[in-house]
C-alpha cells in the first residue's frame, strides 16, 4: 500500500530532534558564563544548578543534559580558565619562556571573575574532597605539565642541569604572582614582571644578562 505524502511529512517531523534536544553551542557558552558569574557572586558552597539556569536564561534540564551534578559542571567549566593560558609558550631562551608564562598568568588573574573564583575554590577544596580530586586530576595537572615543558626545553638547551628539582621549580613558576595579585592585592605591572622573571631565573641558578 502506498503511503500518502502527509504520512511522510509526519515521519520526518518525528525523526527530526527538537531544538531542546540539541545541545547548542551558544547555549553551552551562555551556561558557562552563568556558572562563572554565579560562582563569583555566591561562592561554591551556595552555587546551585537552579541559580545557574536562571542566570543563563535556560531550563534546569539544559544543565543536566550536559552535566549530571554541580560537581561535574564546575569541574568541567573551570577548565575554561585555561583558555586564558592557551597560547603555547616557546621562546628561544628560558628567560623568554618564563617572561611569557608570567604574562599569561597575569592576564588570567586580572580577569575579575577568575580573581574572585580562585580564592573561593582553593578555600573549598580542603572541605570538599571530591572537588579537590577533580581539580587536581585535571586543571592542576595540565598547568603543571605546561610549566614542565618550559623546564624540559631549558634542560635540552643546557640552561638548566638535568637533575634540577622540577617539582620545586614548577611550584615557584606562577605561585609568587598569584600571591601578589590574589592574596595581598598588589599591582603587577611590566616592571614588576621583569623583576620577578629575573628573581625566578636566579632561583633556578641561571645567570642574568640583558
Amino acid at each position: 500500500m502506498e503511503r500518502n505524502r502527509s504520512d511522510e511529512k509526519k515521519d520526518k517531523r518525528r525523526r527530526t530532534p527538537s531544538g531542546a534536544a540539541i545541545m547548542q553551542e551558544r547555549v553551552t557558552r551562555a551556561i558557562e558564563r552563568a556558572v562563572f558569574r554565579e560562582w563569583a557572586a555566591t561562592g561554591y558552597a551556595a552555587l546551585s544548578m537552579e541559580a545557574v539556569a536562571r542566570r543563563a536564561g535556560v531550563g534546569k534540564a539544559a544543565l543536566y543534559r550536559r552535566w549530571p551534578s554541580k560537581l561535574a559542571m564546575v569541574s568541567d567549566v573551570i577548565t575554561r580558565v585555561d583558555l586564558l593560558l592557551a597560547s603555547k609558550v616557546e621562546g628561544r631562551t628560558l628567560r623568554d619562556d618564563v617572561a611569557a608564562l608570567l604574562r599569561q598568568v597575569r592576564r588570567m588573574l586580572r580577569n575579575p571573575l577568575v580573581a574572585r573564583i580562585l580564592p573561593d575554590l582553593h578555600a573549598e577544596m580542603p572541605r570538599n574532597l571530591d572537588l579537590a580530586a577533580a581539580i587536581r586530576s585535571n586543571v592542576q595537572v595540565n598547568r603543571r605539565a605546561r610549566a614542565e615543558e618550559i623546564l624540559e626545553r631549558a634542560i635540552m638547551r643546557g640552561e638548566l642541569p638535568v637533575d634540577i628539582d622540577k617539582d620545586l621549580a614548577i611550584d615557584m613558576l606562577g605561585a609568587l604572582l598569584y600571591w601578589r595579585m590574589i592574596v595581598i592585592h598588589q599591582p603587577a605591572d611590566d616592571a614588576y614582571l621583569d623583576r620577578l622573571t629575573d628573581f625566578v631565573l636566579r632561583a633556578l641558578g641561571v645567570s642574568i644578562g640583558h
